[in-house]
């Protein structure tokens, strides 16, 4: 294990050059206790904080080395009672921050706890810290068989990682109710049943790190959702629909080898050790309508009970998770609108719970999507941590401009996220008439339009003004389809000379040129009178009004375009007949071809725009 002990201790060489200042408060009593019997590495460290200099202080810094805060999800901090009774995550967290002290090394972290009243000179507290990471369990081997246990290796340090010096510090670590496989014995570590207890430790320096490892056994479920979509849609009819699509991965111990489902079946619990068959999700009081699936279909592999306190949804996927496996499901329940929307000060409310409501889940990307109804507005979000927030929309049945929708994006999220967020809005309840009154004017128009279906003749006939007008719409159609005929064979004209050029310019030939010359101009003065007729029935038409400008200007080009080829072909045919060098005619025609250039191009979008039209 020395291998994945030296990155870590390299990390702290420099804990032996001075840095962050901080002489003026010392921790009296450091308890700490780690959890380690989730894939959720919790900490919880009361500290017993003195101010031993002469100013008034209004901060305490917390340092994290490098390695835990890249995985660090939630830390919250709350003054304790001294008692050792109250926990972190009850009471009202102080404001934490992170700050960059000089003279710190970029592997450190440090986190600034404001204080709500200065400490003076001589007073002291007590300062409970939860810290909540995520990844910071590495599985060891990292690949194991079906009938393989899962273990872990765990690294930290058994002195309090400060920039203060620490009187007195002990440190407790909680294990599954599993065999350990190794663990770092110092002077005064103890193992008690599941329970790894290191000091007390007493007159520790600043900044004071000694590394240990634990090799223990943990085959608790290491669900990880890569990405999860949970969507709160308000229904100011009575009902707040949750839809939450999971892309879930287990995040242990990758499986290798062949998996039998027949020995899974016979002995589950010798091989299949290291995964998981099912998930629990705690759902609001009140769930009703509640569905799993996935893109199968719905699976039936789950099952539902509750209270008037609380709903547990037990679901199970269609096939046991082993390590690197993945699966996608989508959950889905109502809840009553009147427990979860309030007004205030002539606002509405929603006031719902953050996170994903299965245990132990750990959330990589989450996503909330609160949809709320049309016309709602003066929205604003009160969220207690920092998130990403944007605004969509989103069409829905009857809907008209479509329905406000606040995205709430946060990584690496964890149960103690677990915590309500408020989204204000106005909403005027006339609104909520709009979609019945679209439907009952919807049902009474197609009503009314039956009638008069029934009761109206609606036959045509050939003498109607409508019957002749749709014949001289098909004679107008049927004339441009023969201008645009025209066109396209005075375009392949066109391309033709152009080859005769290219010809010449490959074999030399100034005779055979001017022959396709020749050819093409008699070509083109026949096209010329085809297009007097089409032209003429167009301008005598008045269906074709609309289009006749653009057909007109489409030939205008035409005949402007086929000006500029023939200008071209005889200045290059002169060229080669007073040999002249190549780039000077190439000099000569470059103007000219920029504009027989601009010309084509303009020629076919209006051919492109007249076959739309």
């Amino acid at each position: 294990m020395s291998f994945i002990l030296f990155p870590i201790l390299f990390a702290f060489t420099f804990l032996s050059s001075p840095v962050l200042s901080a002489s003026d408060l010392i921790l009296a009593k450091v308890d700490r206790r780690i959890d380690l019997t989730s894939q959720i590495v919790r900490i919880t460290t009361s500290l017993k904080v003195q101010n031993t200099g002469s100013d008034v202080v209004s901060e305490i810094l917390l340092s994290f080395p490098e390695n835990q805060a890249s995985n660090l999800a939630y830390l919250k901090a709350t003054l304790g009672d001294g008692k050792g009774k109250s926990k972190p995550s009850s009471g009202v967290g102080l404001p934490v921050q992170v700050v960059r002290p000089k003279d710190v090394p970029p592997s450190l972290t440090i986190y600034s706890v404001s204080l709500p009243k200065g400490l003076g000179k001589g007073d002291s507290l007590t300062l409970d810290v939860l810290a909540v990471f995520t990844h910071s369990l590495q599985p060891f081997p990292e690949k194991i068989n079906q009938a393989d246990i899962q273990l872990l290796l765990f690294q930290e340090s058994a002195h309090y990682l400060s920039p203060y010096a620490v009187k007195v510090q002990s440190l407790t670590v909680k294990l599954p109710d599993a065999r350990i496989e190794s663990y770092t014995k110092l002077e005064n570590a103890k193992l008690q049943g599941s329970e790894l207890k290191y000091g007390p430790y007493e007159n520790l320096p600043p900044f004071s790190y000694l590394p240990i490892v634990i090799h223990f056994e943990n085959n608790q479920p290491f669900a990880v959702a890569k990405e999860l979509v949970q969507e709160i849609e308000i229904s100011h009819w009575g009902n707040v629909q949750i839809t939450e699509h999971y892309d879930i991965i287990h995040a242990g111990s990758q499986s290798k080898g062949e998996f039998s489902r027949l020995d899974y079946q016979t002995r589950p619990f010798l091989r299949g050790a290291s995964a998981f068959r099912r998930l629990v999700a705690k759902l609001p009081p009140r769930a009703h309508s509640v569905y799993y699936r996935d893109e199968i279909g719905n699976i039936s592999t789950s099952s539902l009970w509750g209270d008037s306190k609380k709903t547990e949804l037990e679901i199970e996927p269609r096939y046991p998770m082993f390590g690197g496996w993945k699966t996608a499901f989508t959950i889905g329940y109502g809840l009553p609108l009147g427990d979860f929307l309030f007004g205030s000060d002539g606002k509405r409310f929603l006031n719902i719970s953050f996170g994903a409501p299965i245990n132990e889940l750990v959330i990589d990307t989450l996503f909330v999507k609160v949809v709320l109804p049309e016309g709602s507005k003066d929205i604003s979000v009160s969220v207690p941590f920092p998130v990403k927030q944007s605004e969509e929309t989103k069409l829905s049945h009857l809907d008209i401009v479509g329905r406000p929708v606040v995205v709430l994006e946060k990584n690496n999220v964890v149960p103690e996220h677990n915590e309500h967020f408020q989204v204000y809005y106005k909403f005027n309840s006339l609104s909520m008439l709009r979609e019945p009154l679209m439907l009952i004017s919807g049902f009474f128009f197609l009503f009314l339009a039956c009638i008069v279906y029934t009761h109206a003749d609606i036959s045509i006939s050939k003498s109607s003004a409508s019957y002749l007008a749709k014949l001289q719409l098909d004679e107008v159609q049927a004339t441009i389809q023969q201008v645009h005929g025209i066109i396209s064979r005075c375009l392949t004209a066109h391309d033709k000379l152009e080859m005769s050029l290219h010809d010449l310019s490959r074999t030399g030939d100034i005779q055979a040129c001017k022959a396709t010359r020749k050819s093409v101009d008699s070509l083109l003065k026949e096209l010329s009178k085809e297009l007097k007729q089409p032209l003429a029935i167009l301008q005598s038409s008045p269906q074709a009004a609309q289009i006749l400008p653009k057909v007109e200007e489409l030939v205008t080009k035409e005949r402007e375009l086929q000006d500029k080829l023939l200008v071209k072909h005889s200045t290059v045919v002169d060229g080669y007949e007073k040999k002249s060098a190549g780039r000077e005619i190439e000099n000569r025609i470059a103007s000219q071809q920029l504009k027989i250039t601009a010309l084509r191009r303009e020629i076919d979008d209006l051919m492109d725009l007249i076959d739309e039209i």
